[in-house]
């Protein structure tokens, strides 16, 4: 689900980093409140957990790849806030040390697994929650994936509307939604499913370990 660099337009990526940018900050000054030093090892952990979860790429048609996210997961368990920022790190670790994604590509994929998908699946959840926990999970999950990925493929398809050279050709990524939203959303429903999964045992042992930032309603 990585946009690499070199496939999204200037007008797309800088007002990308525009919005991202006091977001960034937000969510570190909502770092700053919320983990403390017991909880930032396993903060650590799930954060590592969520770079080799989002590192297991498989080639997709229309130039992007699908991969877990992990970035629900962080959100179920440290809050949106925290996942976003963490999910970053990951995206730019990733970007920096694997060539997945991409430094212009940056606030453009953070913004649409980091933020949207966490608070996706925390709403969601915090919505399900009261008629099973564990129901709540698994739909959070699955759909915050699919609204990541949706946003990615919107992106994308956008491209050859908004930047094309004088000859009318596109500069950047040159296939339009009725391509991008078909190859992206289709695979990412069957990855959503493995990693709802995934994301529920998960979840259930951190339920009963309290380690649960994020705690389910009604529940201290």
């Amino acid at each position: 689900m990585h946009i690499p660099d070199g496939l999204i337009s200037p007008q797309t990526y800088l007002p990308a980093l525009a919005l991202a940018a006091p977001l960034w900050w937000w969510a570190g000054r909502e770092f700053a409140g919320r983990v403390g030093d017991e909880a930032l090892p396993r903060l650590a952990v799930f954060t590592a957990l969520a770079f080799v979860l989002s590192g297991l790429m498989l080639p997709l048609p229309g130039g992007t790849s699908g991969h877990a996210i992990g970035v629900g997961m962080l959100a179920l368990i440290f809050g949106p806030w925290v996942a976003f920022l963490s999910h970053t790190l990951v995206l730019l670790l990733q970007a920096l040390v694997m060539g997945a994604g991409g430094i212009t590509a940056l606030p453009v994929n953070a913004l649409a697994m980091g933020f949207l998908g966490a608070w996706t699946a925390y709403l969601l959840f915090r919505l399900l929650s009261p008629l099973q926990a564990e129901f709540a999970v698994f739909v959070a999950v699955l759909l915050s994936i699919l609204v990541s990925a949706l946003i990615v493929a919107l992106v994308l398809g956008l491209q050859p509307m908004i930047a094309r050279a004088p000859d009318g050709s596109p500069r950047f990524f040159p296939f339009g939604w009725s391509v991008t939203v078909p190859a992206i959303l289709l695979p990412h429903l069957f990855i959503a499913m493995g990693e709802a999964a995934l994301t529920l045992l998960i979840w259930r042992h951190a339920r009963r370990r309290r380690w649960l930032q994020a705690p389910v309603a009604g529940e201290a």
